[in-house]
């Protein structure tokens, strides 16, 4: 993918607010990737928030940006895009990204890459056919921290992995899951839109423990409901008193064995008050000869990439190399900067479709209450 001309994107759904306006943009924009990547175009879902993006990200880039709105075929067509970025709402990420896939453009697709297995898979089949490149947005695996890991790893600091287990939670106080929701993030407990727990904070998890430690091999798992209902919050995180059915699990016991014969567990538990005390994020990785181990106790720390986590070796903290510019920003914009460069660590929509055939599993597992192999 490396060339001397940057890569021209057409973004669709870099809007005013939400994960492409607070994160994407921001870092895709970034001044040390201005050599890689050329903003030209945006496409959103009305001509009004299409035409007031194009002109904040004009400012930005330094000339004019194309604004479309509706169909993405027109961004995806637009002879001057030769790569289009999609960051919307799972429901609507099949039909974004397809058109552009047909018209013969790498793209970026933000996870979970469609709402089923059934979507990823045809999303997957259609770049395949096409032989266009990918680039998903799991942006853990570039966590500053997590690469440090990497390197103690494979310099033999704890000898052979022998076990990992992750222990996380998602506090009621993040409000987008019950059992305290705002209004209008209710499809997210909706088990057709596909952006649920399983799907966000633990498919996080799991490809960035896969991606260190290896794929599994089987899984069992356990999957509860303890909070079937949730409650309406208005904007001050006031109850309303309305209440709806969730479609969506909060608790999640995962047991497995990946290929390289390491034991995993990964345990993630929500709804709980976020108290003093309350530990949001714990990862251990046992070998042989020693133990590694990163924890937060941020709100957000459930959701790899986003918070960096502490790191520990043996016990003892390691200072993490740039720690300071650490976070979502600087691990989406390392993410840019590999795909740009054709080489590194960043996730392809294959790695999704493996994620997805994990998750499948998983929730198979727990519904048969059986082992499964993969």
């Amino acid at each position: 993918m490396s060339s001397s001309a940057p890569i021209k994107v057409g973004f669709v759904g870099l809007s005013a607010a939400g994960w492409a306006a607070q994160i994407l943009g921001p870092s895709l924009t970034d001044p040390s990737l201005h050599s890689k990547y050329d903003l030209v175009a945006v496409s959103t879902s009305s001509t009004a928030s299409a035409e007031a993006s194009a002109q904040k990200y004009a400012e930005k880039v330094g000339h004019p940006v194309k604004a479309y709105h509706g169909d993405t075929s027109q961004i995806a067509n637009d002879p001057d895009v030769n790569f289009v970025a999609v960051s919307v709402k799972a429901p609507s990420h099949k039909e974004l990204v397809l058109p552009a896939i047909e018209a013969g453009k790498d793209f970026f697709l933000e996870w979970p890459a469609g709402t089923s297995l059934k979507e990823t898979e045809e999303i997957a089949e259609a770049a395949k056919q096409k032989g266009v490149k990918s680039l998903i947005g799991l942006q853990g695996r570039h966590s500053r921290a997590v690469l440090k890991v990497r390197e103690l790893i494979a310099a033999g600091a704890i000898g052979t992995v022998r076990s990992t287990h992750i222990v996380s939670h998602v506090g009621r106080e993040i409000s987008i899951w019950p059992p305290l929701v705002f209004e209008k993030l209710t499809y997210l407990s909706k088990k057709e839109n596909g952006a649920n727990k399983l799907t966000i904070p633990l498919g996080h998890q799991l490809d960035t423990l896969t991606h260190l430690l290896g794929d599994f091999s089987s899984v069992s798992a356990l999957i509860e409901t303890l909070f079937p209902t949730g409650t309406y919050i208005d904007e001050t995180g006031k109850p309303t008193g309305k209440t709806f059915p969730s479609e969506t699990p909060d608790h999640f016991s995962i047991s497995g064995v990946l290929s390289s014969g390491i034991v995993a567990n990964v345990f993630l538990r929500s709804g709980y008050a976020s108290g003093p005390g309350r530990r949001q994020f714990l990862w251990e990785i046992d070998g042989e000869e020693g133990s590694i181990r990163l924890e937060s106790d941020h709100q957000q720390a459930s959701t790899p990439g986003i918070i960096e986590p502490k790191l520990f070796l043996n016990g003892n903290p390691v200072e993490v190399e740039g720690a300071e510019k650490a976070g979502a920003l600087d691990s989406a914009t390392t993410a840019w900067r590999e795909f740009a460069d054709g080489h590194g660590h960043y996730a392809t929509i294959e790695d999704a479709l493996k994620h997805k055939r994990l998750l499948d599993a998983i929730e198979t597992s727990a519904r048969e209450s059986r082992r499964v192999f993969l």
